[in-house]
């Protein structure tokens, strides 16, 4: 059912989370619901159902999955009770450290993530102990099953968070095998910011036809606080149109994106030459590299992330001023994804194209299909 919030804000007690919840919510400074929180939360604490939710990244996801989650989990119970799907290792980590900084003050509650890029072998040897909720990018989890390394029999909640990455990187098979495997009494809780005809025949094969749907009936896919701009210039000269505005920028931090890996490293290098403190995200390099680059990222040593679309899912760092298209994504999906890491928790953000003349058309068609106004500005 289409969600209408024509209610004041309620908080997080009203809507059904324990007092012990709260006061870890508090400690995190997360006091007031957000709109996906207040509409999703009270259903799923209170009653087992198949649900939908179409939201955009940054909208309180985690915490509206999350708290239910951790409100059904029986402690008492050491077998894997609730599984939560996700597009990459980096997102893993955050729910699971994010939903282990929820329990502070409740019953221990165990949770576990498990990705590719690390040692299988202690990811077994972890799983060996008692795990209530486990965290995982579906391909090591189908590696897991394959070796009979996790006991998903007694799963009631599945989460698919961000379904539609999770299909547009090539998950569709392993879903599918996972979803199988914990067919039964089971509820699937599907997340995702748009309804391709994949993540649709996801929820047609696998959800109930009761399932609950919270659509949030916004203007635009993107996050509306985000203002978008863009600048019109020969290629010979986008170098120096990104520097006159990191120069604007100031000691602010963002995302440069790039459709290419050689295009990013180059990129990289131009920007470290001119003294702004840069690192390259892109989809060759070795998890530890990636692991050491974000590290720097969040801990502010790098100012600025030159990234490509893929190497740069899952990113989830907080009070970045910008993003900028350095080259735009053909892709609609990779736009409204790119968009989305700024402009996050209720504050501004600003999305700027870098683009050819040739390339205006690709403007029209992300204002015409995303129902955004995109200003343009003097290079």
């Amino acid at each position: 059912m289409p969600f209408t919030n024509n209610s004041t804000v309620a908080t997080f007690l009203e809507l059904g989370v324990s007092k012990d919840l709260v006061k870890g919510l508090k400690e995190l400074d997360i006091i007031t619901p957000s709109e996906i929180q207040e509409a999703t939360i009270p259903a799923l604490i209170s009653t087992p159902m198949d649900f939908i939710g179409q939201a955009q990244t940054g909208t309180g996801k985690t915490a509206a999955f999350g708290l239910p989650l951790l409100s059904n989990i029986d402690p008492k119970n050491d077998k894997v009770q609730a599984l939560i799907l996700s597009p990459t290792r980096e997102l893993c980590q955050q729910i699971a450290k994010q939903l282990f900084k929820f329990t502070k003050y409740t019953d221990k509650v165990f949770i576990e993530s498990v990705y590719g890029g690390a040692k299988i072998d202690e990811q077994i040897s972890r799983l060996r102990r008692p795990t209530q909720i486990v965290v995982a990018t579906p391909g090591r989890l189908v590696d897991l099953i394959g070796k009979g390394a996790i006991n998903l029999s007694q799963v009631q909640t599945v989460v698919l968070d961000e379904a539609d990455e999770m299909l547009s990187m090539g998950f569709k098979k392993e879903l599918n095998q996972i979803l199988d495997v914990t067919a039964g009494e089971r509820n699937i809780w599907l997340f995702s910011a748009t309804m391709s005809p994949d993540v649709k025949k996801i929820i047609s094969t696998y959800l109930s036809q009761k399932a609950m749907k919270v659509e949030f009936k916004k203007k635009s896919l993107v996050n509306e606080s985000i203002e978008h701009n863009y600048v019109v210039t020969e290629v010979p000269q986008k170098l120096q149109v990104l520097l006159s505005f990191l120069n604007s920028q100031q000691a602010n931090r963002g995302l440069i994106f790039c459709n290419t890996k050689a295009v990013a490293q180059t990129l990289s290098k131009q920007l470290l030459a001119k003294n702004i403190q840069t690192a390259a995200l892109e989809g060759d390099m070795k998890q530890k590299e990636r692991d050491k680059v974000l590290r720097a990222f969040k801990n502010e040593a790098v100012q600025v992330l030159v990234a490509t679309d893929v190497a740069a899912r899952g990113i989830d760092v907080k009070d970045l001023a910008y993003v900028v298209h350095y080259q735009v994504p053909q892709d609609l999906e990779y736009f409204i994804h790119r968009a989305g890491r700024t402009g996050r928790a209720g504050k501004k953000g600003l999305s700027l194209c870098i683009i050819e003349e040739k390339e205006q058309k690709t403007i029209r068609f992300l204002e015409k299909e995303l129902k955004i106004k995109m200003q343009r500005i003097k290079d």
